[in-house]
């Protein structure tokens, strides 16, 4: 588990990432043992004379290798579940929330929700140098190892080093990079990502998208005013932020972004059984059929205007006019329009166009009353966002059964959005919080604790930390929409979540590990005990089985909810997970064990195509003898050990 990631991790170079991607798209070029072929590669671009790569624009910063790095790695945590939260309050929910640093959570998310993911929206630090920089996103390696990995030498270690900490746009570059290059890997095909800031890093992280995500799948710099009006700071005063866009894949997405139709404009003054309807044009400027149209009432003619031509042939002209929508104006006496009825537009899927201003939605102190309302204290937490700018991203990319995503939760605004608006259009969406534990106090030499600058009304409200705050907020959230929507709340609406949080394992755990040694016939540690909950000294009641067990589903692609049965096997519980793959975890496992599992796999009580085990909870013998019995049975079962 940790071990087989930590041995990955020192093998993973700055391109490490890429290749992965560019061998999932193009595989054709590289070869069996899965090297890349540079001059096969080269050689389909000089086809083609691209010589841009060479001289091109290139998003360069100090720290940009360490970053790709980063991007390639593999999870140095585990997830565990909060067992008190999960089997109570939150036992039927899909939402989920996680604790922890949001980096490995997204590398965590690589394998069970790579795709799937519809709608992303971060409000990240926005790197205004007001300490807003809390996450630990350290240099872990020596400086021999940074040599090693990136072949530089000791002044480019210090210029590196010299970043952190700081609010240089290339530390927050450093930042920023792997997460969305992970990030982008979890959109679906027509997913959209949103992005909060100001004019800090508006420019650098437009640049970082563009060459993250393709320039060509920008969709939008909006601009979302804050304030109502100008303060006295700064020459020119900014009373906005920015709403960067981007989707997965343009090409993907449609025309379906935009509100839905507001019936403003439509009228029905002839009492036409269609319903309301409206007029357009009935000429574009586009090349198409040019003739003239008759008026059956006075016999007039009409021409298309200069340079414009009529969007329908004369066949459908004539049958349109006999159908009621061509007219020729509300008296009949002018030019031929089309006549648009609200209830086709609707029925095909149209949207009110929006455009890249954001008048109302996002005015700061509609968060922070938001918040005071619900927690009773406007301070607990700096600029919360507005549920209201939320809800109106949600609604504006027309999807009911949407999974966001929101790796910067802050007060989890983007949960309450998502519940508000299925409890007010009976949708299905899902959200993925991920706050990182922010402590709201420290503790002095005298072992005392001390609120921070920022967090004193938090630390005095009760609350320890950051993530503490985005949790209450869901359920106090949930008990007013429940207040509030007591008669119309639909059926299957999910007030809830599961909740998890990620951590690293103790240093003792670690030097457990290091120490190990498979080919051992005795064990002398219990190493599944120290992951639990206990051993890793987070609350939550986590076996160390189920914290195991749930790191490992995520890796192998499997949701958090999916079916785990216990099997029995002559007195040792086993993990069944969708009737095909099985987890020995826990210590304890003996020849009476193999031979029940053996028996129950050979008369066909169970059905098992993988069985996965806890390395460190089996000796080499007791090893030895359950894979010598796999091979005799009948069937091809892959038998994978986790270190």
């Amino acid at each position: 588990m940790i071990s087989d990631n930590e041995k990955f991790n020192m093998q993973v170079k700055p391109n490490s990432a890429f290749l992965d991607e560019l061998k999932a798209k193009l595989p054709e070029f590289f070869d069996c043992e899965g090297n890349f072929d540079l001059d096969k590669f080269k050689g389909q671009l000089e086809e083609h004379n691209i010589n841009e790569l060479k001289d091109g624009y290139q998003l360069n910063f100090i720290g940009k290798d360490y970053a790709r790095r980063q991007a390639g790695e593999r999870p140095s945590t585990v997830i565990v579940p909060d067992q008190e939260q999960n089997n109570v309050e939150g036992k039927d929910s899909k939402n989920l929330f996680f604790t922890g640093d949001n980096l490995e959570v997204l590398r965590h998310l690589q394998n069970n929700y790579a795709g799937k993911i519809d709608v992303i929206y971060i409000d990240p630090p926005y790197n205004t140098g007001n300490d807003d920089f809390v996450y630990p996103d350290t240099f872990e390696y020596s400086d021999e190892k940074i040599k090693e990995m990136f072949g530089i030498d000791d002044e480019q270690i210090k210029r590196l080093k010299s970043i952190q900490g700081k609010s240089s746009h290339s530390s927050w570059l450093t930042f920023m990079y792997p997460r969305l290059m992970l990030a982008k890997k979890l959109l679906s095909n027509n997913g959209i990502i949103f992005i909060s800031l100001d004019d800090n890093e508006q420019a650098n992280l437009r640049n970082l998208l563009n060459f993250l995500m393709g320039e060509n799948n920008f969709i939008a710099s909006m601009i979302v005013k804050r304030k109502s009006g100008p303060n006295n700071v700064g020459i020119i005063p900014s009373i906005h932020d920015y709403l960067l866009v981007y989707a997965r894949d343009i090409l993907q997405l449609g025309e379906d972004i935009g509100l839905p139709l507001k019936r403003k404009g439509y009228s029905n003054p002839d009492n036409d059984p269609r319903g309301p309807w409206t007029t357009m044009p009935l000429s574009a400027n586009h090349v198409g059929p040019h003739f003239k149209i008759t008026n059956p009432k006075n016999g007039k003619t009409y021409l298309p205007s200069a340079g414009r031509y009529w969007v329908f042939n004369e066949k459908e002209v004539e049958k349109r006019i006999k159908d009621g929508r061509i007219i020729f104006g509300k008296s009949g006496e002018t030019a031929p329009v089309q006549k648009v009825f609200l209830s086709d537009r609707i029925a095909a899927g149209k949207k009110q166009k929006i455009g890249t201003i954001i008048e109302n939605e996002g005015i700061n102190n509609r968060g922070t009353k938001e918040l005071e309302e619900l927690l009773g204290n406007s301070k607990v937490f700096d600029t919360p966002k507005p549920s209201s700018l939320i809800k109106f991203i949600l609604k504006i990319i027309n999807n009911k059964n949407a999974i966001v995503l929101d790796f910067f939760a802050g007060s989890s605004t983007t949960a309450d959005a998502v519940m508000q608006l299925n409890a007010e259009d009976g949708g299905n969406r899902k959200f993925i919080m991920v706050q990182l534990p922010e402590k709201t106090y420290t503790v002095n030499s005298d072992g005392k604790e001390v609120p921070t600058k920022g967090g004193k009304a938090a630390y005095e409200a009760g609350f320890k930390s950051i993530d503490e705050i985005s949790r209450e907020r869901i359920r106090r959230a949930v008990a007013k929409i429940k207040a509030d929507n007591d008669l119309t709340l639909p059926k299957d609406f999910d007030g809830s979540f599961k909740h998890y949080r990620v951590v690293n394992p103790t240093k003792q755990t670690l030097e457990d590990i290091e120490d190990f040694d498979p080919d051992n016939t005795t064990l002398f540690t219990d190493m599944v005990d120290s992951f639990s909950s206990k051993g890793l000294d987070v609350a939550g009641d986590a076996t160390g089985e189920q914290t195991i067990l749930t790191t490992w589903l995520a890796k192998d692609g499997y949701s958090f909810d999916t079916d785990i049965k216990k099997i029995d096997f002559d007195g040792y519980e086993a993990s069944l997970v969708e009737d095909s793959r099985l987890y020995i975890i826990n210590n304890g496992w003996s020849s009476e064990n193999t031979k029940a599992l053996l028996n129950k796999i050979g008369t066909h009580q169970i059905t098992v195509q993988t069985i996965v085990l806890f390395g460190y909870s089996f000796n080499i013998a007791d090893l030895r003898e359950l894979e010598i019995g796999l091979k005799q049975l009948d069937g091809n079962i892959n038998l994978l050990k986790r270190y």
